[in-house]
């Protein structure tokens, strides 16, 4: 059945609209959901591919099919922060628009502990122009200006630190998204603020723009979209309780959020990388804590879990396991992309598994490509692969969900094969 089209606001318009009356279903109660607009970057993706059966078969795909539906395989990682500043109302338009069927706020607190949308408590002088306002006399660590030895050598980067819980929710939403990044040798804050990765664009980042939301206007914004939402709590850096405010409170407040809004708990996949708060929601919110996900920060192979302990976590009651791509995948003799020991392992524990995240990467056919494909990267020699990973990720693996920074690619693989 082909889903309703739902054309959706512009940014500006849609900035007015992040209010509870506009986050109401349709008429008759169901959810609508978006037309996916994929733009070329698929359709290069697929060119760019070496022959293979895969190849022939997108191809054959990109120039039949003429409808691309929404799909809760594609998750859009911070929005789409390839080209948008992330966690901003335009880069969470433009991951709806691609498509994406599952939508994450990473969520922090600010000093009158309201809840927002930042990748981390303590990114705002990176991702925002929080540095380039008054509100900079606020921040943990000012800015601190790069110490270069006579040859230009970079002796102490420069730094600062500014936290959501330096200031106010009210402050907060004063400030501008920018893209993620910032210049080690800088002399100045505005030299500092500029520090775009080359493969991404500040085109989108201008001073109309960048446009702050919190929680509760991710919710109302996603339900309009007629996405599901996936929430991470982030791990905070100050000392908890916060001027009385306990971790158990924090997890709570962002269930409650989705409860205060009237969204059921098989549209929400909770995220978090401390267990302890998974465990939470299973004792406190089983509803919610049912589409649970635990997050798995290893940095290398010796750090993933073993077999049993991926046993322990489903035993526990946590049904989703997410680690990073790298974890699941593996190189066999030949140099073919297969699934990992560790995802073997929990699909064997009956875990689900959901991983991060692709396009986040830069340019892949430089060979230079970054944790994300450390366990397969000797195959990774074009941008087209990406293709091959999400195959094997969806195909052999059997993950349920992949985030991306931009979604219209994994939109378009899970549309071609009826994810």
């Amino acid at each position: 059945m082909r889903l309703s089209y739902f054309k959706l606001a512009p940014a500006a318009v849609l900035a007015a609209a992040i209010l509870p009356a506009c986050a109401a279903q349709t008429h008759s109660g169901a959810y609508k959901m978006p037309s996916a607009q994929l733009g070329p970057r698929p359709f290069f993706l697929v060119n760019d591919m070496l022959d293979s059966k895969l190849k022939r078969e997108l191809n054959a795909c990109a120039k039949t099919k003429e409808v691309y539906r929404t799909s809760t395989f594609s998750i859009a990682h911070r929005g789409a922060p390839l080209q948008f500043p992330e966690h901003t109302l335009e880069a969470y338009e433009a991951g709806a628009r691609m498509g994406a069927g599952i939508m994450e706020c990473d969520v922090a607190f600010t000093k009158d502990k309201q809840l927002v949308c930042r990748h981390a408590q303590n990114d705002l002088h990176t991702t925002t122009n929080i540095l380039q306002t008054p509100l900079a006399a606020k921040c943990t660590t000012p800015f601190r200006p790069a110490v270069l030895d006579d040859a230009g050598n970079v002796v102490t980067p420069a730094a600062a630190e500014c936290r959501t819980s330096d200031i106010t929710v009210a402050e907060f939403k004063s400030l501008r998204g920018k893209m993620d990044g910032f210049n080690p040798r800088a002399k100045t804050v505005d030299e500092y603020v500029a520090g775009t990765p080359t493969w991404r664009t500040d085109l989108y980042a201008g001073p109309t723009s960048g446009t702050l939301v919190t929680h509760a206007e991710s919710i109302a914004l996603f339900r309009r979209f007629g996405v599901k939402m996936t929430p991470e709590l982030k791990t905070p850096v100050v000392p908890m309780p916060f001027d009385g405010f306990s971790q158990q409170d924090y997890a709570q407040k962002m269930i409650d959020e989705y409860k205060l809004a009237g969204i059921p708990g098989h549209r929400v996949y909770p995220q978090s990388f401390l267990k302890d708060d998974i465990l939470y929601w299973i004792a406190h919110d089983p509803a919610y804590a049912k589409q649970a996900v635990f997050l798995d920060d290893a940095n290398v192979p010796a750090d993933l879990p073993g077999a049993s302990e991926l046993q322990s976590y489903k035993a526990q009651g946590i049904n989703i396991w997410a680690p990073p791509t790298w974890a699941l995948l593996a190189l066999d003799a030949s140099n073919n992309i297969i699934p990992s020991q560790a995802a073997k392992d929990a699909k064997a524990a009956g875990l689900d598994l959901i991983t991060w995240s692709m396009e986040r990467s830069g340019i892949l056919a430089d060979g230079n490509n970054g944790s994300y494909y450390q366990t397969i990267d000797a195959a990774i020699t074009r941008e087209g692969d990406i293709l091959r990973v999400i195959d094997v990720l969806a195909q052999d693996v059997g993950v349920i969900g992949i985030f991306s920074d931009w979604p219209a690619t994994v939109s378009f693989y899970a549309n071609c094969k009826g994810l």
